[in-house]
């Protein structure tokens, strides 16, 4: 007999550990749920849905675009799909979609993995795990990276939650947001224009840096130079007007964060509008792949063969 197949979603792992409960679907090793004391933490999904805006998913072996799908590496161009077609974008890598396999699986933790395989526009294997851990301070989501390819590859990483503060709705909520620059980008296509300091860029909209409420401030950009403590790294908060809120935490290993505020072409009329704060710690920025084009450091990582590179953030309640 021929057994059902999973959900849409992929294998659903289920996480629990003192107030917090987490769901993870095996479909690009996405977090589709996230609670605590049975408050949302995160916009989930229904397991049986496609997941809709990248919701949770792991980007791999870049995140955010690669602008025309279009990048130079080692002196070889290379042209990838353009999986933002509105756009003509290859937008979050090539493992949003892959089907992660099980490592390891307890109570309160799971470990996937899955192969990039080499193809068109990326010809190298890359071997893709993650670990989701829950514990007392929240969910911690570890990926990582290792080369089985004979030549150095590019690569980059970051998670996609959309983050809920609260029941107010989006408007109302405060971010803090400890960055001190932020990347200027094209209103049509959001491909990179220019580096600015958040204090001499359109501060009211950018800089962020002391917590203030979003109000009808749009954003989808990219944001670096960020302010850490010895503790957690950087922290980037929203905080409902109730005073619960939540947060995000991560590593020098990822320099960059997308803050993206969730506006939806046709607004108020598509019930996913401003519902959730997209929030990315990136180990590198938009566009990386072609990291010669700017001034800046875009923290490409070149990942040499046979070596592990490894990057963390993690998602909590207050």
């Amino acid at each position: 007999m021929t057994s059902a197949p999973p959900p849409a979603s992929g294998i659903q792992y289920s996480l629990r550990s003192g107030a917090y409960e987490a769901v993870i679907a095996s479909v690009g090793a996405s977090l589709r749920v996230l609670r605590h004391d049975g408050r949302d933490l995160i916009l989930s999904f229904d397991a049986d849905r496609v997941r809709p805006d990248y919701r949770g998913a792991t980007l791999a072996p870049w995140p955010n675009r690669i602008v025309g799908g279009t990048y130079t590496f080692a002196g070889t161009e290379y042209v990838t799909a353009l999986t933002e077609p509105e756009r003509s974008q290859a937008l979050h890598g090539l493992a949003a979609w892959l089907d992660y396999g099980v490592v390891a699986q307890s109570d309160d933790a799971v470990t996937l993995e899955a192969v990039i395989q080499p193809q068109t526009g990326y010809p190298w294997r890359v071997r893709v795990e993650t670990t989701y851990a829950l514990g007392a301070d929240g969910l911690t989501q570890t990926v990582r990276a290792i080369n089985q390819s004979a030549t150095d590859a590019p690569f980059g990483t970051g998670p996609h939650p959309y983050l809920v503060a609260g029941p107010a709705p989006l408007d109302e909520w405060t971010l803090r947001l400890p960055a001190a620059s932020v990347l200027e980008v094209t209103p049509d296509r959001l491909s990179p224009v220019a580096l600015h300091p958040v204090a001499d860029h359109d501060p009211e909209r950018f800089d962020r840096r002391e917590p203030r409420p979003l109000g009808g401030v749009q954003l989808d950009h990219a944001f670096t130079d960020l302010e850490t403590d010895a503790a957690d790294g950087a922290v980037l908060r929203l905080t409902d007007p109730s005073g619960v809120g939540v947060e995000v935490a991560w590593g020098a290993e990822c320099p960059w964060v997308q803050v993206y505020t969730g506006d939806k072409p046709d607004g108020a009329a598509n019930p996913d509008h401003r519902t959730g704060v997209a929030v990315e710690p990136m180990t590198s920025a938009p566009d990386a792949f072609n990291a010669d084009r700017y001034p800046y450091d875009t923290g490409l990582v070149t990942l040499a063969p046979g070596v592990e590179f490894a990057a963390s953030w993690r998602i909590s309640s207050f």
